[in-house]
């Protein structure tokens, strides 16, 4: 690109590659997302090869050895009676119960990781579908006008006046009774689609409505009005200058839908709503915790500290990537 003074510059998305890497807060906050990701991604491998355990199977009559004495994996209370028996606490061991057992004397550890494949596939593709489901509604109504426009936003509008979470526990509930059917396609309660999808469509207006917005101010802008003047088709319209333009927005609203959708994993599998067992995830793991919080409380705290932190990375990273793309629109304009 060359400027008016005959000098050559980088092009809009360059110059927010280049404003991103110069954040350093967003970028250390992408540096914990991937830490986090990896370290779920090798779950089996750390089970397996690291703590040698199963994370998924019942060992409250098993054993260990802590500091090369044989330990009962399930102990006796600290109440003065000693009675009943509390998972083991944390060995700070990675070979033996990093972080302790829980209620059925699993691995803690193994089940955070594992947990987290399942939270993050799960936030990470309801925010894709969202996007995509919001992007077709918005791009319609806010492009099309008229009858179009006014059924899907009244339709948004009704779906927006539900509380996010009562929606999401509504749909949940028939799911689980009675599996999810799109058309032909029929999908058990216990797959992992099904909170995908419902975590997916009550966020549709969410993201809906401001691409709608920013759709309808591109409708009108004088380079479009001037395509029309010239004859150019609509469908050209739309995908020379509209989808261009629109794409910063749907990319700056990745990382806010992918920290939501987490934060509404977490709660409907905290309810049962969500990921079905045997499969675990951060919500299922607070859930096993609840009865032992009072005596073994890094069962809940290890996950709820996980989605903390993979929320505030998302979001401190989300707030980089849209002041970096603030400069690929103000590029555009000064162009």
């Amino acid at each position: 690109m060359i400027s008016s003074s005959g000098q050559t510059t980088a092009g809009p998305w360059v110059q927010a590659t280049r404003a991103l890497i110069s954040n350093r807060s967003a970028m250390s906050c992408l540096g914990v997302l991937l830490l986090v990701i990896l370290l779920c991604v090798f779950a089996p491998f750390y089970a397996h090869h690291i703590a040698r355990t199963d994370p998924f199977i019942s060992n409250v009559a098993g054993t260990l050895t802590v500091n090369g004495q044989e330990t009962d994996i399930m102990q006796p209370n600290d109440n003065p009676l000693h009675l009943g028996l509390s998972p083991i606490g944390p060995t700070w061991h990675p070979r033996s119960y990093l972080l302790g057992a829980d209620s059925q004397g699993r691995d803690l550890a193994s089940r955070l990781l594992y947990g987290g494949r399942n939270s993050l596939l799960i936030s990470f593709s309801a925010a894709l579908l969202c996007i995509i489901m919001a992007s077709a509604v918005g791009i319609s109504a806010g492009f099309s006008g008229g009858v179009i426009d006014i059924i899907l936003s009244r339709l948004m509008d009704i779906m927006w006046a539900v509380p996010v979470y009562l929606f999401a526990i509504s749909l949940s509930i028939v799911t689980i009774t009675q599996g999810l059917h799109i058309g032909p396609i029929t999908i058990s309660s216990n797959s992992l689609l099904v909170p995908i999808f419902i975590i997916a469509l009550v966020y549709v207006p969410y993201a809906a409505r401001p691409i709608r917005g920013r759709v309808m101010t591109l409708r009108n802008a004088e380079f479009v009005l001037a395509a029309r003047s010239l004859g150019v088709p609509e469908y050209r319209i739309l995908l020379r200058d509209i989808l261009p333009n629109i794409l910063p927005s749907v990319i700056v609203l990745a990382p806010l839908l992918t920290a939501l959708a987490l934060l509404a994993e977490s709660s409907l599998s905290f309810l049962s709503l969500g990921v079905q067992a045997p499969a675990a995830s951060w919500g299922t793991i607070i859930q096993d915790g609840e009865g032992l919080i009072y005596t073994r409380p890094m069962v809940a705290i290890a996950p709820g500290l996980a989605i903390i932190i993979t929320v505030m990375a998302l979001n401190i990273f989300g707030d980089g990537l849209r002041d970096a793309l603030d400069i690929r629109e103000t590029s555009r304009r000064n162009g």
